[in-house]
């Protein structure tokens, strides 16, 4: 008896000593081999959701599009994006002291963008430049940051009362934020750490509260939404517009299937392609709005932030293509 159980110790000594072993080791998943998905929109032409993409896990991430205003960058230097994927628009004041600034402020002054209206100072850069957001960096000096009037999407354009005053200045390593609406005189004040884990933080002006938007800077590839982008020299939208998640450092490049097929790239075809490390690297180019749909003789090729290439092709969008508007298809390939 003795004998039998001093056996039935050693063997469970051994599995709990295989089971510490596995889970001390680090278990690497290898990318996704490619997969066909299809991203919930919303429906429609100005679908209510932003969609990330995130080839090598084959996982999205749904976002309601308004459900943001300011962007807060994680990176060294101090800048505060607009919400590219809304009306949003901003202009600076001659102010620094935002309990000052009223009504009588917005005299003379249009928010109105898009369709004809506004100028493209009023948005960010179209290709994602940080360096040329609507709001400037925000100055170590605390004195040389201004007070600006902010529409969201969801404001008035012609009712300034619906507007929003902020400013912007350092805090650590973070942000402090001041905002309220014009006509209010008590000035809310949040404080925004930066996180090396995400490329932004997010703030609803609306809702008065920082909100889970982009997953991790390493765990998205691309994002599907309605966007503003420009047409001559003046702010439009896009409906079905695809950007990069350039700020982690992903490429894509446009491929002409009559060149070689999707089903024939390879990796030794990499190196004669050029990657855009823009933010409208696909952007509207894979599809038509009037009628025609998807591109067919279109596809794509991204690398990833870690090194990955996946050909990328778009296979409905709702239009002359079979599928259904505010619900694209897509199939990628992980490039060997």
């Amino acid at each position: 008896m003795k004998l039998s159980r001093l056996f039935l110790v050693l063997a469970v000594g051994t599995v709990f000593s295989a089971c510490s072993k596995d889970e001390d080791s680090t278990v690497v998943i290898p990318p996704s081999d490619g997969s066909q998905l299809t991203l919930n929109g919303g429906g429609g032409t100005g679908s209510p959701n932003t969609v990330y993409v995130d080839f090598s896990s084959d996982s999205t991430a749904t976002r309601g599009r308004t459900s943001w205003s300011l962007g807060f960058y994680s990176g060294a230097e101090y800048r505060v994006i607009l919400n590219g994927f809304t009306a949003i628009s901003a202009k600076a004041l001659n102010k620094t002291d935002i309990s000052t600034v009223n009504i009588e402020d917005t005299a003379g002054i249009t928010l109105a963008i898009g369709q004809g209206q506004g100028t493209l100072s009023m948005i960010d850069d179209v290709y994602g430049d940080l360096t040329k957001t609507a709001i400037a960096e925000v100055s170590a000096t605390e004195a040389n940051n201004k007070v600006y009037l902010v529409k969201p999407e969801t404001s008035s354009a012609t009712d300034p009362a619906t507007w929003y005053k902020i400013r912007v200045t350092r805090s650590g390593n973070g942000y402090t934020l001041q905002y309220a609406k014009l006509k209010e005189t008590t000035i809310k004040t949040a404080t925004i750490t930066k996180d090396n884990s995400f490329n932004f933080t997010f703030f609803s002006l609306e809702n008065g509260n920082t909100v889970n938007i982009e997953p991790k800077k390493a765990d998205w590839d691309i994002a599907w939404s309605y966007a503003a982008y420009y047409t001559a020299t003046i702010p439009y939208f896009f409906s079905d517009f695809v950007v990069t998640n350039q700020y982690a450092g992903v490429t894509a490049a446009k491929v002409d299937s009559t060149v070689i097929s999707y089903n024939n790239f390879s990796a030794s075809n990499i190196a004669t392609l050029t990657f855009s490390d823009k933010r409208d690297a696909i952007g509207s180019s894979w599809r038509a709005t009037t009628g025609a749909g998807i591109y067919k003789n279109f596809y794509y090729v991204v690398k990833d932030a870690n090194g990955n290439y996946y050909k990328l092709k778009f296979v409905s969008m709702g239009l002359a293509d079979g599928g259904v508007r505010g619900y694209p298809v897509i199939e990628y390939k992980l490039v060997k």
